[in-house]
């Protein structure tokens, strides 16, 4: 004789048809619409690493361009230019870690005109320093983690280098 009524199986299978094609529908439901679901989340890491590209080589741009101000003020102030070197270096350095692949500009053909007198000269080039630095520091919140780590390394050593300077300076005017 057949039970008739409702079972326990009968109830767990009704029960995980219904969710399945709850879940089936809920998945159908980004095809219709017009936009395939893979797409947006595409779009979006491609216009992150757009925004990266750009962020890389404007970083880059700046770096280059402070070595080129390095380079000015050492040539106006050979004094100075022994305790300049390194920090040069290092922000050519810079400059080469944030181009990555991409070719650095050329160095600029007319140098930046310096204050005539070398501590001058340097506070300026200290004073270029942090705004670089802080310039860096606010591009952290919109870089991707490993560019982020970069601008905040290059920033932390952007404001070494204007401390340095600005000892360099008070030094060069004793």
């Amino acid at each position: 004789m057949r039970r008739t009524g409702t079972t326990r199986r009968g109830a767990l299978t009704a029960s995980g048809a219904l969710a399945l094609g709850a879940v089936l529908t809920g998945c159908g439901g980004g095809a219709r619409s017009g936009a395939a679901p893979g797409n947006a989340a595409a779009d979006a890491r491609t216009a992150s690493a757009r925004a990266g590209k750009a962020l890389r080589t404007a970083a880059a741009r700046t770096s280059h361009a402070l070595a080129g101000r390095y380079a000015a003020v050492a040539a106006a102030h050979p004094a100075a230019s022994a305790g300049l070197a390194p920090l040069r270096a290092a922000v050519r350095e810079h400059a080469r870690a944030f181009a990555q692949d991409t070719p650095l500009p050329p160095a600029p053909t007319a140098p930046t005109a310096s204050p005539a007198d070398a501590p001058a000269a340097l506070k300026a080039l200290a004073a270029e320093e942090r705004r670089v630095a802080d310039d860096r520091a606010k591009a952290l919140t919109g870089a991707e983690p490993e560019l982020a780590r970069l601008l905040a390394s290059v920033a932390a050593a952007g404001a070494v280098h204007a401390y340095l300077l600005t000892e360099l300076a008070e030094e060069l005017s004793s």
